[in-house]
């Protein structure tokens, strides 16, 4: 399926990963977008020079979000509270993530929606028993994000046995890259490491920095994430979205720390209440198999792309 002059609304379109996408659409796909997004924690400049329709709004407002939904074919619904809000508001996270995902999944069934994205994340592993984790590995919840978001997978895959919603579920694994801002107080650890290095401060890491992560870079989530809206065989599928590799938060820190001249010094800063999770990368096995993706991204690499984005970012500011 192409995209071309495809009607498509996406959600949560001006965050870090939805204007990425929104880019991508546009620029190289020729789509028709609108986006709908709140602005809690998304970034209205990050469209700027995009040919595209902004709605200010939440998914909570079922009536806007059928409205909208009415007029596309395709729907990305990447709107979301992450899991430092959800966690200090667990019923604003329930509203959001739950109620929210609800509103977008019943206004694809009334209006017959060719094709819908739901964004999840690799946080309802938990703490896994198998590395690499593979998809029907078991849930464990530490968080009420993995929880909100989890019911949100569960809503979609109820939706589509229920009602034959071409629904594909996609989960994120600590995504990072361009339009990332360590201003924005929920960033991503990759982004604060950035912002203190290139100021030569010290680069704080929460716990003994031993804990891994499965890092992926912004164009291979997206590309992943538009794979999953045009490939037949994503329909009713959960996808794992990450790279497969291994990366200590300390490796990070060093590698950012050199990428970016050198002058930072790590140091070590107690644990928060997220940092509960010790080892986590991604078996990306079954989207290589049905959707022939594979992340083309070293981390080496897209630190670099980054850190060179956020000097030109910061610098046009």
């Amino acid at each position: 399926m192409s995209l071309k002059n495809k009607k498509v609304l996406v959600t949560g379109g001006s965050g870090f990963v939805g204007s990425n996408l929104v880019k991508k659409l546009i620029n190289e796909l020729q789509a028709n977008v609108t986006v709908l997004d709140d602005l809690f924690t998304g970034n209205k400049d990050f469209l700027a020079g995009l040919n595209c329709s902004f709605v200010q709004g939440t998914v909570e407002d079922a009536d806007l979000v059928n409205g909208l939904v009415k007029e596309a074919e395709i729907v990305f619904h990447l709107a979301a509270r992450n899991i430092i809000v959800s966690n200090a508001n667990p019923r604003e996270d329930l509203s959001v993530n739950v109620g929210g995902t609800f509103n977008v999944l019943e206004a694809c069934k009334i209006n017959g929606i060719e094709r819908v994205v739901y964004s999840s994340t690799a946080s309802v592993y938990g703490n896994p028993k198998t590395l690499p984790i593979p998809e029907d590995a078991p849930k464990e919840f530490l968080s009420f994000y993995s929880a909100s978001k989890f019911s949100g997978e569960v809503y979609a895959q109820t939706f589509y046995e229920v009602f034959n919603v071409p629904v594909a579920v996609v989960r994120y694994s600590n995504v990072y890259g361009f339009n990332q801002l360590p201003q924005n107080p929920y960033c991503g650890v990759i982004g604060k490491f950035i912002d203190r290095s290139l100021k030569a401060e010290p680069v704080l890491i929460h716990g003994d920095g031993e804990q891994t992560r499965d890092y992926t870079f912004v164009s291979d989530a997206v590309e992943a994430t538009v794979q999953a809206a045009i490939n037949p065989r994503a329909i009713g599928q959960v996808y794992n979205i990450g790279t497969g590799v291994e990366t200590s938060v300390k490796h990070l820190a060093e590698t950012i720390i050199e990428l970016s001249g050198g002058k930072s010094v790590i140091e070590y800063v107690d644990k928060r209440d997220i940092d509960n999770i010790r080892k986590r990368y991604l078996n990306i096995d079954k989207i290589r198999h049905e959707l022939k993706f594979s992340p083309f991204t070293r981390i080496e690499n897209g630190l670099k792309d980054t850190i060179d984005w956020y000097k030109k970012y910061a610098n046009g500011k």
